[in-house]
């Protein structure tokens, strides 16, 4: 029985095992169909699109085959445009050809014409140089004729004046300022120059000190009225009138030797400096004096005002402090050197001594000590704030200027001490004991002096009015004189004397037959 059972089952196994077997095989059959069918069907489309690919193919293959014959149509055209364009080009070539070549032409042609515009422009130029090198050389010629002729006349004038011909020197000095100054000369020429004083009478001197004039100042604002002092004990207030000098005496003592003044700008007050040790001080009232004892003072020569409450008495061997408001000397200072002179360097007081040295004051108790860069005694020193030159003076008559960059220039003009020393600008003005005043141009190539006066005096002092064309002048006679040295007003003053024009006669006899006669006075 029970293999029966077993036989059964296995049977039943068996047969399950056919059947899915045949179902798995059924099924995978249908696949391979439902697969081949699918591969047919995309077969059948793709031979259904090739289709119509051939049919657009073929279409395309027409419209191409169209296209090609316009083309090649359209091409024979582009020939033909070619072959008309490459003849059209070759035309234009020779044509641009030949416009090449008369443009060549034209510019060779253009190029003979500017070159013979441009010789004659050169020729034309040549011409107008040499023209103008004549006409300059006439000019210089005429410049140097004339300049050259301003200088004898003022040398005839100046013969003719000392004669007493003061008629003809005037008109002759007059002509010479003229050709000098037309042809830019220099006036300061001394010829030319000293015929102008002599003829405007421009120095004008009063004997008004009994003994020698040590030094003189200005009053404040007043360029006609001076203080002046001597080695008489004089101080002197004079004010010129034209002609004529009013003088006052402020203060007379024989036994002093007043060396200098000073003149308050503010107060008027001034002061005098006596070597025998005595400071006189005459108030703005000009009634009121007092005399100050200036203790402890070895031989006081010059004063230097320091500011509005004091001022500096300087001695041969010492220094003081001077109080404007009380009068006293407050404080004094002894100096190991042997003051010989005093001046001023950039408002400050430069002393010089006895050994070569010059010593900046900038305080009581600060001195600063250098050498004097020339060898020599110096007597006088005066400097340029403008140009920075400096010039020293020396005991034998020689003067030194000094530049900035330490060059050194020596002048040769006077034959005594120098006393005294101006620069204004380019001019220097110097004073001797030779009893002359020299004007030196310091820009000149060859420097010499002109004297502007010559007295045959000790000339002690001088100075300038604020105008510049005044200077004072004392000398050892006790004389004061005025010297005029304005050309303007030279000229002016020579103007007013000329009574009439020179005859024909004098024309050709002093100036000359070439130089056209003109009238000096209408």
């Amino acid at each position: 029985m029970r293999r029966r059972e077993i036989t059964a089952y296995c049977a039943g196994v068996l047969l399950a095992g056919l059947a899915a077997m045949g179902l798995w095989n059924w099924q995978e059959e249908h696949r391979r169909v439902k697969s081949l069918e699918d591969i047919v069907a995309e077969l059948q489309r793709r031979e259904k699109r090739s289709a119509v690919d051939r049919s657009i193919s073929k279409q395309m293959e027409e419209i191409a085959f169209e296209q090609k014959i316009i083309s090649d149509e359209q091409r024979e055209h582009a020939l033909q445009q070619t072959r008309v364009a490459n003849e059209m080009r070759e035309q234009s070539e020779r044509e641009r050809q030949n416009a090449l070549t008369a443009e060549r032409n034209a510019v060779a042609s253009e190029k003979r014409a500017l070159e013979a515009s441009a010789q004659a422009e050169r020729e034309r130029l040549m011409a107008e140089h040499q023209r103008i090198q004549a006409e300059m050389a006439k000019r210089v010629a005429d410049t140097l004729s004339y300049i050259a002729l301003g200088r004898s006349l003022g040398s005839i004038s100046t013969i003719q004046y000392q004669a007493g011909n003061d008629d003809i020197a005037n008109m002759l000095s007059y002509a010479a300022y003229l050709y000098t100054s037309r042809y830019h000369g220099d006036i300061y020429t001394p010829a030319v120059f000293q015929s102008l004083m002599q003829s405007s009478k421009s120095m004008t001197t009063w004997s008004e000190h009994t003994g020698a004039v040590m030094n003189l100042e200005y009053m404040p604002g007043k360029n006609n009225t001076l203080v002046s002092v001597s080695n008489y004990g004089e101080i002197l207030l004079t004010e010129r009138k034209g002609k004529v000098l009013d003088t006052k005496v402020l203060f007379r003592n024989s036994t002093y030797d007043f060396r200098d003044v000073l003149v308050d700008q503010k107060t008027e007050s001034i002061y005098a400096v006596s070597r025998t040790g005595h400071l006189v001080v005459v108030k703005n009232d000009l009634k009121t004096v007092k005399t100050v004892t200036l203790d402890n003072m070895v031989h006081p020569i010059r004063l230097h005002d320091l500011n509005e409450k004091s001022l500096l008495v300087i001695g041969e061997q010492s220094i003081g402090l001077f109080d404007l408001k009380r009068n006293i000397l407050v404080k004094t200072k002894m100096l190991p050197f042997r003051v010989i002179m005093g001046s001023r360097k950039s408002k400050l007081p430069l002393l010089f001594d006895d050994k070569g040295q010059m010593h900046l004051v900038t305080g009581l108790e600060n001195i600063s000590t250098e050498q004097v860069p020339v060898s020599g005694k110096v007597t006088a020193y005066c400097e340029s704030k403008n140009t920075g030159v400096e010039a020293y003076g020396m005991n034998d008559g020689t003067i030194w200027l000094v530049y900035q960059n330490g060059k050194t220039q020596k002048l040769l003009g006077h034959r005594s001490r120098i006393s005294k020393m101006k620069l204004n600008g380019r001019r220097l003005f110097s004073a001797s004991y030779d009893g002359r005043v020299n004007l030196w141009i310091t820009d000149n190539e060859k420097l010499e002096p002109m004297t502007l006066l010559d007295n045959n005096n000790w000339i002690m002092h001088f100075n300038f009015d604020s105008t510049k064309n005044t200077f004072w002048m004392g000398d050892v006679k006790g004389n004061l004189t005025a010297v005029n040295i304005s050309v303007t007003e030279m000229i002016e003053e020579v103007k007013k004397k000329l009574k009439r024009n020179l005859t024909t006669d004098e024309w050709q006899y002093y100036i000359g037959k070439d130089v056209p006669y003109e009238k000096f006075v209408e």
